[in-house]
Formats: C-alpha cells, sequence, structure tokens
C-alpha cells in the first residue's frame, strides 16, 4: 500500500509517501515539502493572515496532485499548534477543505505528543522499557513518559522555537538581558510539568525528536543526515551548554553556516537550545538519543495498524507460509492516544 502523509507543521509543510505493507518497516517512497513558516503570517491578534493562508492552500493543492500523481492509495493530513493555536485556525481547516478538498486533521498537545512517543517506542523497541521523550516544534514542546506504546503522561507547553523567537528574541543578536529573561520564563514554564515527570523516577532511555533537536546534536558533533538514520546520534547537556552560549553571540546568518541548520531555523536556534538546555537540566538528563522518527512516522504506523488489522485478508506469519486468521472485530485500535 502506498501511503500518503501531508504534515502542516510551524516551519515546513511536508508531504511523504510511503510504500509498506503488513509487517514490513515503512519505506520512503517520494516526498514534496515547503520552507513555510506560518507562524511568520501571523498578525497581531495571532490570526493567520491572508498571505499565508494562500501560501498554505497553494502547497496543499500541489501535495494532493502529487499524491495523485504517484497513485497514492491512501491519504491523511494533520496539522499541529501551528494552525491549532492561532485565533482563526477553524476558519483556515475551513477554508482549506473548501479550496482544496483536504480535510486537516487538528491534533491537540496530548495527540501530538502521544504520536510522537508512539513512533519512538516503535524506533527502539521494547527493551528500552521505559522512555521518556522530549519533541520540540515551531510552537509547543511535547514531553511524554511511559513504558507502553503510548505514554503514562504527557505535557504540551507553549515552549516551541519559532514562538519564543517571535516573542523574546526577535532581533538579530539579542541582548544578554534578553536572553536571560527568556531562559527565566522557560524555567517556569518547565517547572510544574518536569517536577510531575520527576516523580515516575529515571527513564531507561531519554530521546529526542524534531528538526531542532538534530540540529543541537548535529553542531555538538553528532553524524551528519548523510551517514543515515541507523547511526547513533546523541546530544549531551555538557556540550549544549557550551553552545547555546556560542550562539548568543552568532549573528542568524553564522549560525546558518553552521552544519545541520537551514537558514529558515537558523533564527530559531537560539531559542531552541534554551529550551533543551533548561528541559534537560530541570529533568536531570546528561544527554538524549536522537530518533530519527517522530509524529509523522507515527500516524503513518498507527494508519498501518489500522489496515493491518481491519482488513479481511488473513496476515501471514513471520516464518513460513503458513498464515494466521485473527477475527478482526477484536483488533481495532483507536489513532488517539491513551490518556
Amino acid at each position: 500500500m502506498r501511503l500518503g502523509v501531508l504534515d502542516i507543521g510551524s516551519n515546513t509543510v511536508h508531504l511523504l509517501l510511503v510504500d509498506a505493507y503488513p509487517g514490513a518497516r515503512p519505506v520512503p517512497y517520494a516526498s514534496h515539502k515547503r520552507p513555510l513558516s506560518l507562524v511568520r503570517y501571523l498578525n497581531e491578534y495571532g490570526a493567520i493572515t491572508e498571505e499565508g493562508q494562500l501560501e498554505l492552500i497553494s502547497f496543499i493543492k500541489e501535495a494532493a496532485q502529487f499524491a495523485e500523481n504517484h497513485q497514492v492509495e491512501d491519504f491523511m493530513a494533520f496539522c499541529t499548534s501551528a494552525i491549532r493555536e492561532s485565533s482563526n485556525g477553524a476558519a483556515v481547516l475551513e477554508r482549506v477543505e473548501a479550496e482544496t478538498g483536504v480535510s486537516l486533521m487538528e491534533l491537540t498537545g496530548e495527540e501530538e505528543a502521544g504520536m510522537t512517543f508512539y513512533s519512538v517506542r516503535r524506533w527502539f523497541g521494547w527493551s528500552s522499557e521505559s522512555i521518556l521523550n522530549l519533541d520540540m516544534g515551531g510552537g509547543s514542546l511535547e514531553l511524554a513518559l511511559g513504558v507502553d506504546e503510548f505514554p503514562q503522561t504527557a505535557f504540551s507547553v507553549p515552549l516551541g522555537a519559532g514562538r519564543l523567537t517571535r516573542e523574546w528574541l526577535p532581533n538579530d543578536l539579542p541582548s544578554m538581558k534578553e536572553v536571560k529573561e527568556l531562559r527565566t520564563y522557560v524555567r517556569d514554564v518547565l517547572a510544574d510539568p518536569t517536577t510531575e515527570l520527576r516523580q515516575y523516577g529515571k527513564p531507561t532511555l531519554a530521546t529526542a525528536t524534531s528538526k531542532t533537536f538534530r540540529s543541537l546534536a548535529r553542531i555538538t558533533g553528532a553524524a551528519p543526515s548523510t551517514e543515515g538514520p541507523y547511526v547513533k546520534r546523541v546530544l549531551h547537556r555538557d556540550a549544549l551548554k557550551l553552545w547555546t552560549n556560542r550562539l548568543t553571540a552568532m549573528s542568524w546568518a553564522e549560525r546558518a553556516e553552521l552544519p545541520g541548520v537551514s537558514e529558515i531555523r537558523a533564527p530559531q536556534l537560539l531559542a531552541g537550545a534554551i529550551v533543551a538546555h533548561e528541559a534537560m537540566s530541570a529533568l536531570k538528563l546528561k544527554s538524549v538519543r536522537i530518533c530519527p522518527w517522530a509524529i509523522r512516522e507515527g500516524l503513518m504506523l498507527r494508519r498501518f495498524d489500522h489496515v493491518m488489522f481491519d482488513s479481511a485478508t488473513p496476515l501471514s506469519s513471520s516464518v513460513g507460509v503458513g498464515e494466521v486468521a485473527l477475527d478482526n472485530e477484536k483488533y481495532k485500535f483507536l489513532a488517539k492516544p491513551s490518556s
């Protein structure tokens, strides 16, 4: 089956096409994306402007045509905090559906955290036991912890790298006062959720997802993306602290020259580094493993689960040619993570 997943994020809009069959790993077939920072199109009232809506609609039309040209059999589209937290988000979703025919599934912060955790669990497996995952987008930071496929507890806080840059560090080369004030704000927001997460004890594995964490790991010494997804990548708190100080003194243009940092994300890198360091410090994490999968892969895998268990075709056994017939009615799953 060829599945298309359209991800409307805060910094990038991305369509990924994946080929898969029951029991197989999802193999990327093709992708189509555009750097579109929706947070840049917010007006003083927190609404997505007409220009931003037209850019979004234009890309979604392109994505739908791309999916059709590549004979996609199943299609799903979702959006996160970029539209969820805009003051005219509901109207934008209605307009998108009316003009493109694509219905965007709006995920809550808890659903976002849960589905990302699900993909991390699938990547690292059951031997990881308890997992604590940090996921930073443009508008929010999600924290999730658990021992099952979905987390026991999850939080979504307004600490996205794009949001904080716009609200706290809007100018190139911010002052030390601005940086200090942002750091204090981040600590205050993180105080309650990190205190509750620490009550569960030390996790077996601490992980991080998202482009921001990958970029931070890269500038602190992790392997480049050209070495593939299976290379172990780790972000160390000590190295992150050093680089947070360096980023404070670097211009946006200088940050864009760092390995693994794109021009559109360069202005947000300092805010992202501050959030990452403060979260790791509050959770007493010396390091986090970078997971290449995140929410998009979680939704794909969940969809494949639905197709596999809802299908009338018997499931093949893992060895040989035998077949195992399951009562499909007993294996229906909800796409929403448990609370």
